[in-house]
């Protein structure tokens, strides 16, 4: 994207969709003065014709092993304000840098969570007893976080269930982390999962991926509370490319989402 959000940059007032869940429901304009805003770039730019990314005032990261060494702090003082970090994935596999990353972003501050890569060859109870023995129930982590989508080019799984099977299955995954951590899991997904899947009918709060066009254009109806705007972005304490998010509310509206969803 050649637009770039400048450190204390005014942002021109944009439409913002209302948040999922605890963004109030209410709709905010984008007139950000002051403090400290992302310089963001993202090498594969898009035309946006529903809504710009960086009208949103609020913008995070999602990680995980491949993007090696980060510099948390750097990436703070820019502006990022949530990490979303990959911790496991099926029922025996776990991302080999999210403890270092999970411990890097609370020395930082940066509000963060651990993601669960779903692997539809294991029961949901299996998957959410692995994910609780990797990630701890800390005190102001965000809720957890469960991505769903289909992996055509798994080699070990390329099993699709139904959607009453999926539907049941991560019910229970995310019933069993909601009594253990408090906070009912955040669902990221993408256009094609949405879509068969008929996750519209999951109730739940949502990450919804779309890095051609606004969420309003690609999942029409559907209430967001993040948005992964593209995997091929640039952002300060980064080495080289990373997803980048953004929060659907302005940054009261941030500060409230947060203050109800932390882990306590």
């Amino acid at each position: 994207m050649k637009n770039i959000l400048k450190i204390a940059a005014i942002l021109s007032l944009a439409v913002l969709t209302a948040c999922g869940g605890g963004g109030g429901g209410s709709r905010g304009g984008a007139g950000y003065v002051g403090g400290t805003v992302p310089q963001l770039g993202d090498t594969a730019p898009h035309v946006w014709t529903s809504g710009h990314p960086y009208n949103h005032e609020v913008h995070g990261v999602d990680v995980s092993r491949y993007q090696g060494g980060v510099d948390w702090n750097r990436a703070r003082q820019a502006g990022i304000s949530f990490a979303f970090i990959k911790a496991t994935e099926g029922g025996d596999h776990a991302d080999p840098m999210f403890r270092t990353y999970w411990e890097q972003t609370r020395a930082a501050g940066i509000p963060r969570s651990g993601y669960h890569f779903y692997y539809f060859c294991r029961s949901g109870a299996e998957q959410a007893a692995w994910y609780i023995a990797n990630v701890p129930r800390e005190r102001g982590a965000l809720p957890p976080v469960v991505d769903l989508e289909w992996v055509h080019t798994s080699r070990t799984c390329r099993y699709k269930p139904s959607q009453a099977e999926i539907h049941r299955e991560v019910g229970i995954f995310m019933s069993v982390l909601q009594q253990y951590y408090g906070q009912r899991p955040v669902v990221y997904t993408t256009v094609d999962f949405y879509r068969e899947a008929n996750l519209r009918a999951l109730p739940a709060e949502y990450w919804l991926r779309s890095v051609a066009d606004h969420p309003r254009r690609t999942y029409p109806g559907q209430r967001w509370t993040f948005w992964q705007y593209t995997g091929t972005g640039t952002a300060p304490g980064f080495g080289g490319n990373v997803d980048l998010n953004a929060f659907a509310g302005n940054r009261r509206q941030w500060q409230q989402w947060v203050n109800s969803r932390v882990v306590r």
